[in-house]
Parts: C-alpha cells; structure tokens; sequence
C-alpha cells in the first residue's frame, strides 16, 4: 500500500537552509509572509556557511577609508571580465547594511580596544576589507546567530530531513514542490505562492572538495527541470591550499588562508624555492594572489614535477618566530601539535580542493529566474564572481541575495494569491516501489567525483572533457528510469539514486559548458586553449533543458559602469 501523500501549504517555500536561505525566510516573513524554512539535512546546520571558518568582505571602512565603488572594483578585476557589474554591485553596495544587521544581533565581530569591527585584508583586495569573528569560527557564529533570530520568527516553519526532488509548475509558473521526507518515506506535496532555492554550490561533484555532503547541485538541477537557464557552469573554483598531508584529523582542509595572508606562509615546491611569482603573479611579503593564479601555479610545479610527495606544494611558516605562530594561531598549535604538526619545524603540504562554484541559475536584479514564482540566493545563483570569485565574498553575497530573495518572493506571494495544491509526475518516482539496485548508488557517485576530478578538474583538455561526458552518459544509462526498493525511513539507496540523477545532470552542464569555452579564462584552464581570448569568448554560456536534453547558449556581459571600469584599469 502506497504511503499517504503529506500535503502542506505555505506563502514562501525557501529550500536550504545556510546563511542564504535562513537570511531569505527572515526578510520573506518580515514581508509578511508565511514562510516553509525546508532542508534535506539539520534545519540551519547544513550547507556550507556552518563549515565557512574565514572572513567576510564588506566596505566598513573600519580601518581605512573605504567605499562599496573600491570593493566592486576588486570584485570585478577578479572575476576576470565576466562579472555581472548590476549583481555585484548589488552585493557590495547592501553588504555593510547586512555585515551590521549582524552586529545588531550581536554576532561577535571582532573588534578593536576602541570598538571599532577589525578588518583584515584578504588576496585581491587593496585594503583591509574583510571582518571575522576569530579565524575559524566566523561562519559556524553567522549560521548560529541567523538560526536564533529564525527560531524566534513566528511565521517561519522549519522542516528538516525533508529531500525536495521536483519543483511542478503550473501555467508557467512555480507553484510549490515534491519531495519526501527522509525520516520515514512518505511523498510531501508543497503548495506555495513562490520558491527560494538557497542549496548552495555543487563541489560534491569532485573527489577532494570543502562542501557539506549535501551540496550536489540540488537546486541547479531543480532550476533546470522546472524551466530556469543556467550560466557560468565550466567556473568551479579551487581552493589552491586546501590541507594535503601529514594527516588532518578534526580540522577543515581550507584553514590555512587566513594564517598565510596575515603571517606570509610561503609556498614553496619541492627544490624549497618560492614559485608563485613564476607564473606572472608579484606576490611580496603580503599573500595577495587570487585564487585561480595560485591554484594555476601550484598545479603547474606538480606538472612539471616540482611537487611535493603528496602531490601538492609546501606551505611553511618556520620563518615566523614561535610566539607570533602562537599569537595567530592560538589554541590552533595545540590541535595541530595533536595531529604531529609543528608549524616551526616543519612544513605542511597542501593542494587546490573543490571549493565554490561561480556559475549557477540566471537570476534578474530581484533574485528572479526567467520561470515566474522561481527565485534564487546565495551561491546557487550566478554572474555575480565572474570567472573567479573574490575572496570573502561568499558569505556578504549569502545575506544580501538572501534578503533580497525573501523580499522578492514574499511579493510574488502576496500577488499569486492563494496557492493551488502542488503535482508532479515526480511523485510516482518517490511512490513507486522497483528491484533493488544492480548498480552500486554509492560506488558509482564515487566513480562520478573521481571522473570530474580527473577530467573536469582545474586543467582540462578538449580529449579529456569528451572523456567525461561519454563516463557520465554511461552512468546515467546504468542508473535507470527509477529509484530501488520502496520508500522507507532513511533508506540512503534511494537518497543516493536522487543525488546520482541531480548530480549527472549537473556535471554533464558543467562539462559541456568547458568543452564549449575555447579558452582559459579564471577558474577555467584548458592546456590546449591555454590564453584568454576577448575578443570571442567574453561572453556568458547558458545552458537550458529542452526535449530533456541541455540546449547551450550565450549571453552579453553586463558591464560596469564607466567609472568601475577606470577603477579596475
């Protein structure tokens, strides 16, 4: 007998629940309106701001004078000419308003003797720029501070454990979700006047990433499957010092920036010699090359068989006197001496981990897809990075497109009127009861992340991209029309058949995004196209789902201003 179907109704459905999506139901049922806080996982302890340990860039201007005009002006140098200037201005002209809210809910910043909020400058900016609340704790305190002021909002409803597989639309329009919750099986029908997907980026893809294990491009496929355009897909950034070796228990591979930009860790490869500013970067005492340089030339000694033994590089600080290691780090030495590292005796190796993805869903200045009642925040949404994104711009981005979200979508509500019960021949799939699976779900998602690590990685080659695309079509044909077993509590089987189903469909974006980019342009290397090209690919790629197959297309770069652009000349 089929499990009872679960309906439930609200205004505003907002799917994930990090920074962006508890930021987008605030200001949603600040709005006005009734609000469903919806996540596959711990409602506010999922997603990658909880994981998030560095800094936020805002023009504060706490140490230095600053405007929101010089921080655009770094974003979108950084971005490499593909940045949508009207999103990230966006981003950086309402980031202090946020970065504020914040401090008013008392998130902890850290702050000077005379009170004044610290900032620290971070690769890419001109200025100190970037506020914290310690070096490792920033996004686990923004998460905790958001998640209390969600708890103590009446018109939020929270759901957790709950997997949203399909977003029905109705005249054109986005009138809710389906899904199932996790706990025991049962089919969940959602109507709502509008939906927020908030799910974050998609770097589960790859073997070696920095991601909570639920960020496998949910929401692009969602976006995709209910009519959205996705842009910037072949953009995936690689965090270059992600940790290597020795052994790393307990600790977050990212946690060495922070320490390198404020104490001037060297990179060195395996001859000991600084190589960074070998590949036309002028990296001085202050650590200031952007993400997509230092991942290019930390690859590139492991290319040419510089690398260390892991097959990485070596960040050392043994230049720095103990009681600076110990004034930065603090109780950090202690953890480290814990796994075997001493900081003044010897040097770790790191190497580029999976870490953000600057593409994602085409959105309008509201946050809005081309599908009405179909919005977006956070990292989900693209053209705001460009080509690569600026370092502590994640988080701003999160509350500000969050915010606006919210806004946009309570709006849209207010005006839909009431919602209409949501279908979805989706719910036959969540419903139906097949064989077990012949196919290993967990070895094959396995097999997918080391396939986009090898071939759809930092470097890429026309062969080798073809390459994935014939391994992820093959994949797609073992995994067939429908999930094993029945429904049941917590069967990670069927979970894992509606991961490989979203993430196939995203990599194969991803992938055919970078075969098309006849270029290497930020994030996005290729060795036989190894120059920038202006002339012809300053340009976004779209991809959209027609006839079940994905269509690819172009778009225009909306420039900046003619002020920005002097600026970043």
């Amino acid at each position: 007998m089929a499990e009872p179907l679960v309906e439930l109704e609200t205004d505003v459905l907002v799917v994930g629940s990090g920074a962006a999506g508890m930021a987008a139901a605030l200001s949603a049922a600040e709005a006005g309106a009734r609000v469903l806080l919806a996540d596959r996982s711990l409602v506010g302890r999922s997603g990658a701001t909880v994981m998030a340990q560095m800094t936020v860039a805002v023009a504060l201007g706490s140490e230095q004078p600053d405007h929101w005009e010089h921080h655009l002006a770094d974003t979108i140098a950084a971005g490499r000419g593909l940045c949508d200037a009207d999103l990230a201005e966006i981003v950086c002209r309402e980031g202090p308003e946020e970065i504020r809210r914040l401090d008013g809910w008392k998130v902890g910043w850290a702050r000077h003797e005379d009170g004044r909020i610290r900032q620290a400058q971070a690769p890419g900016h001109d200025r100190p720029r970037c506020v914290y609340v310690d070096f490792l704790s920033t996004g686990p305190a923004v998460a905790k501070t958001l998640r209390g002021r969600v708890l103590r909002q009446e018109t939020v409803t929270r759901v957790g454990d709950l997997y949203v597989a399909d977003l029905p639309v109705r005249d054109g329009t986005v009138r809710g979700a389906v899904g199932f919750s996790m706990a025991d099986g049962r089919p969940v029908a959602i109507a709502a006047g509008a939906v927020v997907l908030a799910t974050g980026g998609l770097t589960r893809l790859y073997r070696r990433n920095s991601a909570s294990a639920n960020m496998g491009g949910d929401g692009h496929a969602l976006a995709l499957r209910a009519g959205a355009e996705l842009m910037d897909m072949e953009f995936v950034q690689f965090f270059p010092i992600g940790h290597l070796a020795p052994r790393l228990v307990g600790m977050d591979p990212i946690m060495w920036d922070p320490f390198r930009y404020k104490l001037g860790g060297r990179l060195l490869n395996a001859e000991g010699r600084e190589f960074v500013n070998d590949y036309g970067n002028e990296e001085g005492a202050v650590y200031n090359v952007t993400r997509d340089k230092a991942t290019h030339a930390i690859l590139s000694e492991v290319q040419a068989g510089r690398g260390s033994p892991a097959g990485g590089a070596f960040l050392s600080f043994e230049h720095v006197p103990e009681a600076r290691l110990r004034e930065a780090f603090g109780p950090v030495i202690d953890r480290l001496a814990k796994n075997g590292i001493d900081l003044t005796r010897m040097a770790v190796e790191v190497a580029p981990i999976a870490h953000y993805h600057m593409g994602g869903v085409r959105v309008d200045a509201a946050m809005e897809t081309r599908v009405p009642g179909l919005f977006v925040a956070g990292e989900t949404v693209a053209g705001a990075n460009g080509a690569n994104r600026l370092s502590g711009n994640a988080i701003t981005e999160a509350l500000v497109f969050g915010r606006r979200a919210g806004e946009s979508a309570a709006r849209r509500a207010e005006a839909a009127g009431r919602a209409r019960p949501a279908g979805s021949e989706t719910l036959e799939l969540i419903r139906g009861s097949s064989p077990a699976a012949e196919l290993n779900l967990a070895g094959a998602i396995a097999e997918l992340q080391a396939l986009m690590a090898e071939q759809v990685g930092p470097f890429r080659t026309a062969e080798g991209l073809e390459q994935a695309l014939a391994g992820i079509a093959a994949l797609r044909r073992a995994l067939g029309e429908r999930p094993p077993g029945a429904p049941g509590p917590y069967d990670l089987g069927r979970l894992d058949w509606f991961d490989l189903r979203s993430m196939l469909l995203v990599a194969e974006a991803v992938t055919t995004a970078a075969l098309a980019r006849r270029e290497s342009r930020g994030a996005h290397q290729r060795d036989d196209f190894p120059l920038m090209d202006d002339a012809a690919w300053r340009l976004h790629q779209t991809l959209s789902l027609k006839d079940g197959a994905l269509a690819l297309g172009r778009a225009p770069v909306q420039a900046p201003r003619a002020a920005d652009i002097e600026e970043v000349a």
